[in-house]
């Protein structure tokens, strides 16, 4: 069975902070709880994390490197975090930068990422939505993946 990583960075704690202009109503765990039922439809595993821990991301992260694809929400870490950038260089899992909110909308220096040159692709701004597109296309890729791959 496939394993999709979904990692939340820091500040995900702060979403029913009363900002839902700018990210969303929905709490951290229905996100989660969508995105798993997406992926376990077409019987790929989803492990969910989220800490407001740098380190522990990595951690985490550096103990999954088997899985076969990543969607990632770095947080407030997405501008600054190279530690986490270099991790994710180096355990080499493809993955999707997802942003609930629109950063180019946000303050000046909210608009560079750390990780979009080194994703397959990002999706901002989409909120839950967001997630859930980021979800399916990762079921396409894997599907897409195995046809391709000498070992399926």
């Amino acid at each position: 069975m496939s394993t999709v990583l979904l990692l939340n960075g820091p500040n995900f704690n702060l979403l029913d902070s009363g900002k839902t202009e700018l990210y969303s109503k929905t709490a951290l765990k229905d996100f989660e709880k969508q995105v798993s039922l997406t992926l376990r439809e077409r019987k790929i595993e989803c492990l969910a994390f989220h800490s407001n821990s740098e380190q522990e991301l990595i951690n985490w992260l550096d103990k999954r490197r088997d899985a076969e694809f990543l969607l990632l929400n770095p947080g407030a870490l997405t501008n600054k975090s190279i530690k986490l950038r270099n991790t994710l260089l180096e355990i080499e899992i493809p993955f999707l930068e997802i942003k609930l909110s629109n950063t180019h909308k946000h303050e000046e220096f909210q608009h560079h990422s750390c990780f979009s040159d080194i994703a397959i692709g990002s999706l901002v701004g989409l909120g839950i939505k967001g997630y859930l597109l980021a979800a399916q296309f990762a079921v396409d890729y894997l599907e897409q993946m195995s046809k391709i791959s000498p070992n399926d």
